[in-house]
């Protein structure tokens, strides 16, 4: 068996090789030993294999990449100390490089899986990844009309793993602005959370006219997106959220017009 073999130091010393076949057969032989089990997956770890992973998805380039990103995913998928492991050595830096500029759909697709295993454990794990801005990018590569199925598929799937256990609101404003309604609601669903117990993040919530977008979404009677904003809503005095809600300056406008001043 390769594992009691314990050739793990020369396998990942291939990782290094310049033939660049040998080095994408390694990277597929870790990732088949990895995807196992998690015992098998802590051996690696122990190894430093993953450090010397994300160097190799941070040197390659197209499908050698592949067998390194999917790698890490698997690797973070078991638990969250894995997935902490793939966090440490800035292995989401590197998939949120390969999400960005690989060309081929079903490169970015495995990236944005992995992104999305690692994010869906914790609000901590999830705030590694929102902070390397791979919010906004996931949600560019679920709504561009060209991608794949399966990337808008995997791009939609790692969003909503990550959205519902982020609590990091600043990573979360730019997607109330450009989400669509099935990912808005996930989006909203976490400001619900945070803001009934975090004073700062309500003053924030306003000054960053977060508060007044909240106000423009049009939500269905009786749903969960619209017990969400009520719940937001709840948060601030009344006449705060009628001043940020669509047409109240032109309701002000028209009451300064009706005024008489008293002679």
């Amino acid at each position: 068996m390769v594992v009691e073999a314990e050739i793990f130091l020369a396998v990942l010393t291939c990782l290094k090789d310049p033939d660049e076949y040998v080095k994408k057969n390694v990277a597929t032989l870790i990732r088949e030993i990895v995807k196992h089990t998690p015992e098998l997956a802590q051996l690696i770890v122990n190894a430093g294999g993953v450090t010397v992973v994300v160097d190799y998805v941070g040197e390659s380039k197209g499908n050698i990449r592949l067998p390194g990103i999917m790698m890490l995913g698997y690797l973070a998928a078991h638990s969250e100390n894995l997935a902490m492991a793939v966090i440490v050595p800035k292995g989401v830096v590197q998939l949120a490089i390969a999400l960005s500029e690989e060309p081929e759909d079903h490169i970015q697709a495995a990236a944005a899986w992995a992104l999305g295993q690692i994010g869906r454990h914790t609000p901590e794990h999830s705030k590694a990844v929102a902070v390397a801005n791979v919010l906004p990018k996931l949600l560019q590569c679920y709504l561009r009309a060209d991608a794949s199925e399966d990337l808008q598929t995997k791009s939609k799937k790692a969003l909503k793993n990550i959205l519902q256990k982020c609590v990091h609101l600043p990573a979360l404003e730019p997607l109330l602005h450009d989400a669509p309604p099935n990912i808005l609601k996930h989006v909203v669903g976490q400001f619900s959370k945070v803001l009934p117990h975090d004073s700062k993040a309500r003053r924030l919530f306003v000054t960053s006219v977060g508060l007044k977008k909240i106000q423009e979404i049009k939500a269905e009677p009786g749903s969960a997106l619209a017990e969400y904003i009520n719940t937001i809503n709840n948060c601030y005095p009344e006449e705060t959220v009628k001043y940020y809600s669509p047409g109240y300056s032109d309701t002000l406008l028209e009451r300064v017009e009706q005024y008489q001043p008293s002679k």
